[in-house]
C-alpha cells in the first residue's frame, strides 16, 4: 500500500562532456563567494559589538532583594514546581535573630541552584513567584567548558547590594503599585513601623 499519492519521476541521464569537466559548477560557486565577499556580513564582534535584545526577551534569572537590601526569596518552591525542565532546585533554612535586614521572611533560601543546561526560558518560574523574588533578565548567560559551571547558584543569582538590577519592564503598572501597598505585609520591610493591632 502506498504511504502517499505523491510520486516524481526520477530519470537517470549521463552527463555531457562539458558537464564532465566540473568547469562550469566551480565557476559559478566561485562566482557566489566573490559575490558574497563584497556585501555586509551578517556577524558581529560579540562581545565588544551587541545587538539590541527586544524588550520581551528572557535571559539570565536574577534573585532580587527589596528596597531594603534583603532577599525576597523565601523558598516556597513555586518556581521549581513551575518549572517544566525541572532546572531549579533549593534548601531552605530559618532566619536567625539579627538576621531581619539580609532576609525578608522567616524562612529563606540557603541554597538555591539553576541547571543553565536544563532552562528553557520560559519565565514561568518567574510568573509563580508569589514574593517577586525571581526575573528573568536581558543579560545573555555566559557560556563554559564545564557543566557544573553552568549550575548558577546564590552567588551569580543573586543581585548586589546597592546595584539593582532594572526589571520594571517586565512589571505591568498594576504589579508596581501593588507592591508599594504597605498594608500588604509580604510588602513591609523590616524598616517599616508594624500595623497597630485592634482589639475586639
Amino acid at each position: 500500500m502506498a504511504l502517499t499519492n505523491r510520486s516524481k519521476i526520477v530519470t537517470v541521464r549521463e552527463l555531457t562532456w562539458s558537464e564532465r569537466l566540473y568547469f562550469p559548477a566551480i565557476l559559478k560557486g566561485m562566482f557566489i563567494t566573490f559575490k558574497h565577499m563584497f556585501t555586509r556580513t551578517p556577524t558581529i564582534n560579540y562581545p565588544d559589538q551587541k545587538r539590541e535584545i527586544a524588550p520581551v526577551y528572557r535571559g539570565q534569572h536574577v534573585l532580587k532583594r527589596d528596597e531594603a537590601g534583603a532577599e525576597r526569596c523565601t523558598a516556597c518552591g513555586l518556581c521549581a514546581v513551575a518549572c517544566p525542565a525541572e532546572a531549579i532546585t533549593m534548601e531552605s533554612a530559618e532566619r536567625k535573630k539579627g538576621e531581619e535586614s539580609l532576609y525578608r521572611e522567616e524562612k529563606y533560601a540557603s541554597i538555591y541552584e539553576i541547571n543553565m543546561l536544563r532552562c528553557i526560558f520560559c519565565g514561568l518560574c518567574e510568573e509563580a513567584c508569589p514574593k517577586e523574588a525571581i526575573f528573568l533578565t536581558d543579560r545573555i548567560v555566559p557560556s563554559s567548558f564545564t557543566r557544573g559551571a553552568e549550575v548558577f547558584g546564590k552567588d551569580i543569582l543573586v543581585e548586589p547590594m546597592g546595584s539593582p538590577i532594572d526589571v520594571s519592564v517586565r512589571q505591568t503598572k498594576s504589579v508596581i503599585e501593588f507592591k508599594q501597598d504597605k498594608k500588604h505585609q509580604h510588602n513591609r520591610t523590616f524598616k517599616d513601623p508594624k500595623p497597630k493591632s485592634i482589639g475586639h
